[in-house]
């Protein structure tokens, strides 16, 4: 059974800065994508980034050039950085891996983590 548990959010006042974590667990062969996914009140989750195994990311023109994606290999967690937050970056934020394991390729997520950024 793969896991994600997230950690990280909270409130910030908006230019402010947060990071988020998700770490998997689990008898995991291979993680081949991490992404961060946010859903806001009444909106639709959007996709907010995501980053390959080799370390490649890349965003929604949204967050691009505040949100910055890595990923720790070894660690199998994927951090999420914030900066320069908007009251509009108020969403929950959810994280997905997508793995190979014992039960075959499957996406996994996270159980989500408020963000929310006070004007």
């Amino acid at each position: 059974q793969v896991q994600l548990v997230q950690s990280g959010g909270g409130l910030v006042q908006a230019g402010g800065s947060l990071r988020l974590s998700c770490a998997a667990s689990g008898r995991i062969f291979r993680i081949t994508f991490m992404g961060w996914y946010r859903q806001a009140p009444g909106n639709q989750r959007e996709l907010v980034g995501t980053i390959t195994s080799g370390g490649e990311a890349n965003y929604a023109d949204f967050v691009k050039g505040r949100f910055t994606i890595s990923g720790d290999n070894a660690k199998n967690t994927v951090y999420l950085q914030m900066n320069n937050l908007k009251p509009e970056d108020t969403a929950v934020y959810y994280c997905t891996f997508s793995v190979y394991s014992y039960a075959g390729i499957r996406d996994y997520w996270g159980q989500g983590t408020q963000v929310t950024v006070s004007s």
